[in-house]
């Protein structure tokens, strides 16, 4: 380890989505708390997510022009060769002047061009993979990094077993460390304490076949007033689903919270999710490792609706990873609109279900990994 006047230097590279950027400011927090006089830099992607939530969480953060491969397109793909070059040319000048001790990249199209760069520079680096399949950056980016921190078991059939640490995925902070009683939570939403509540959650930006299911099931919700619903639909679809209650009801609802049909509160985004979880008897969500990471954690039951939008169809292996050890319900997405609400209506009325589904998850939960990973971080430093 280094003398006490040598502050530890360390870039944190990713992003892209909200499931990279909470564990990335979560394992900066982690390393601040350990030390203090630590300087991080975050590198994330021009024009994403990070490039505004990362200085929100305080933290300074350079952008790089990178781009995500076209898959289905493969011609559209000279340009994004042509940004990653100069995204690795970038990355070369900011660890030239930066000069970090070790790089840490938590996913996103950032985090190959910083890591590579930084490996081909002599900087030890670190990756943490989320899934419990590995994306094909970090599947290259392991064969030079010092560290693989998993969050699933059996990963080493994408890394080299030696480097691997089982640390789990960080949390957002803010979910821990304060319970939320029940009642109080329920109340929030303008909801009944004594009834059942299930929690929808759509993802920042929405999910389609979630909401889509919702929003024709509205005769099914209002079918079963002793079951409540609290809806978070994501900002691209709140219009459509304010236009469908106004439909279904005959009144015209006002933006942002909607509660025209009695047992259901519907918002475009939660501010705070300790008061959603707390509220929740049964969670409907897509299967990201980080929000699948947060139910273990808080012992929630969940059906797991995965995304088949996303790189190697990553989700459903992160659902079936659960369901195998009956830690989740699964539905899969194209069956969605038929199963999804039967099966969750089902499974909220049976006491012993949820109660099985909370202790099964619950056994998967790995808490303080910010801290974990923080310490091996450190370690790194020459």
């Amino acid at each position: 380890m280094e003398t006490k006047n040598n502050k530890p230097r360390i870039i944190i590279s990713g992003g892209g989505t909200g499931g990279h950027i909470f564990p990335a400011v979560s394992i900066a927090n982690a390393i601040k708390e350990l030390r203090p006089d630590a300087e991080i830099l975050f590198v994330g992607a021009e024009g994403r997510m990070e490039m505004q939530r990362v200085p929100d969480a305080g933290y300074k953060i350079i952008g790089l022009p990178v781009a995500g491969f076209d898959r289905k397109h493969l011609w559209k793909n000279f340009a994004v060769l042509v940004k990653l070059a100069r995204s690795q040319w970038k990355a070369r000048s900011i660890i030239k002047q930066f000069r970090p001790q070790v790089a840490v990249g938590v996913g996103g199209y950032a985090s190959g061009p910083t890591l590579k760069t930084a490996g081909m520079m002599g900087v030890p680096t670190l990756i943490q993979e989320q899934n419990s399949y590995a994306g094909v950056t970090n599947k290259l980016l392991a064969k030079k990094a010092c560290k693989i921190c998993v969050a699933y078991e059996g990963m080493e059939k994408f890394f080299p077993a030696e480097k691997i640490i089982m640390t789990g995925n960080p949390v957002r902070q803010n979910l821990l460390g304060h319970a939320v009683a029940h009642e109080e939570a329920v109340s929030y939403f303008s909801l009944n304490p004594s009834k059942k509540t299930i929690l929808i959650l759509g993802g920042s930006l929405g999910a389609r076949t979630i909401n889509r299911t919702l929003t024709a099931g509205l005769d099914v919700i209002r079918q079963n007033p002793d079951i409540q619903f609290i809806w978070q639909t994501g900002k691209i679809y709140i219009d459509q689903v304010r236009d469908a209650i106004t439909a279904a009801t005959g009144e015209a609802v006002h933006h942002p919270h909607i509660n025209a049909i009695p047992n259901l509160y519907v918002t475009d985004f939660i501010k705070d999710m300790a008061k959603a979880y707390a509220a929740a008897d049964l969670v409907i969500s897509r299967a990201g490792a980080g929000s699948i990471s947060e139910f273990c954690l808080l012992h929630k039951p969940v059906i797991l609706v995965p995304s088949p939008n996303v790189a190697e169809d990553h989700q459903t292996k992160n659902a079936l990873a659960l369901v195998d050890k009956d830690a989740a319900i699964y539905v899969k997405d194209a069956e969605a609109e038929e199963k999804l609400l039967p099966a969750a209506l089902d499974t909220v009325k049976d006491s012993d279900k949820l109660k099985e589904l909370s202790n099964n998850i619950a056994r998967l939960a790995l808490p303080d990994s910010a801290t974990v990973i923080a310490k091996e971080v450190l370690k790194l430093i020459k």
